[in-house]
Parts: C-alpha cells; sequence; structure tokens
C-alpha cells in the first residue's frame, strides 16, 4: 500500500477505476467545484489512465485512490495539482464520494497527503481554492490547519448573472 494510516490509504490509479472516474467525472453536481463543462468519455478518461503512472515531476498532477484499509473499496480521490518544484508547493483537492462522506475520511486523507507532500516530495506549502459557499470545504480545510489568506471577489459565476467569491487557502510547514 502507498501511504496508509488507520481508516484509509491512498493508491496509485488503476486500470480498474476506469468505471469509477467516468461515473465521479460524469456527475455534473460536482463540475462547479472542478471548473468542468463537458462529460468526460471513457476513451479520454482511458487515456489519461494510462498516462497516470508518470511521475508527478512529468505531469505537475498527481490523483490517488481515498481507499478503506478494511474493504479495499475506493470511497473517493485526492489530488495534487499545479505542482511547483521549484518553488516547493502544490495544490490540493478531495473528492468524497456521497455515501462515505462526514465520516472522516477527508480530514485523515489530507492529513495524509500533507505528510506525503512534506516528506517525500519536500513541499514547503500546500494551497486550495474554495468557493465561498462550499461550507463543508471551508471548514473541512481549516479544521486540517490551512489558513485562509485571501479572497477572490465575484470569482466563480454560478448563473447568467450571478457571481460566488472564491477563498484562497494555505498551508505552510513548519520546518
Amino acid at each position: 500500500m502507498f501511504i496508509r494510516s488507520e481508516h484509509i490509504y491512498l493508491r496509485a490509479l488503476e486500470s480498474t477505476d476506469l468505471e469509477l472516474l467516468y461515473v465521479s467525472e460524469n456527475d455534473s453536481s460536482i463540475w462547479k467545484v472542478s471548473n468542468t463543462l463537458t462529460p468526460f468519455s471513457k476513451d479520454v478518461l482511458e487515456l489519461y489512465l494510462h498516462s497516470a503512472h508518470q511521475d508527478i515531476y512529468t505531469n505537475k498532477q498527481l490523483r490517488l485512490m481515498i481507499c478503506l484499509t478494511t474493504t479495499h473499496e475506493s470511497i473517493g480521490t485526492i489530488d495534487l495539482f499545479e505542482f511547483d518544484p521549484m518553488h516547493a508547493r502544490v495544490g490540493v483537492g478531495i473528492l468524497i464520494f456521497e455515501p462515505y462522506r462526514k465520516k472522516g475520511y477527508a480530514s485523515e486523507a489530507i492529513e495524509l497527503v500533507k505528510q506525503y507532500t512534506h516528506r517525500t516530495l519536500l513541499m514547503h506549502q500546500l494551497y486550495c481554492n474554495i468557493s465561498a459557499s462550499n461550507v463543508e470545504s471551508l471548514s473541512l480545510f481549516e479544521k486540517c490547519g490551512f489558513e485562509k489568506i485571501g479572497i477572490k471577489k465575484q470569482w466563480n459565476k454560478i448563473s447568467r448573472d450571478q457571481f460566488e467569491d472564491e477563498w484562497m487557502y494555505q498551508l505552510i510547514f513548519k520546518s
């Protein structure tokens, strides 16, 4: 197993994840947080899976599956993106599938990613951007030690003539 805690572990993507990715990537209810506007075909996702084995230094991103230690069932994904080794920072995003939310798995996964990015990738900081209306994610990242550092006013369009603010969060590791 890749990165492990008591209840969950994080692992690399496998070809068997295709159907799960197909369903989650095409769930229009989460498109606004993933900045997606169109569905993904299985062919596109299969190509993505074939390149997912490449190093984070090559792709500048890494998606990991969040799995239960007891059943090995995949319960979500955690993404590292905009990997910048020169400045020792990387963005983080997380998705826990609906039946597994509010059980502490998201904070446990973020803690694992914090350890991995700091100790293995030698990152100095993590960051994320969260829509002002996503109260659960705001609370999650604050609980995990991220600090609210700024706001992008009217950043995300939510309807024809309505916009929503987006908060910027940052976690700087202590040396």
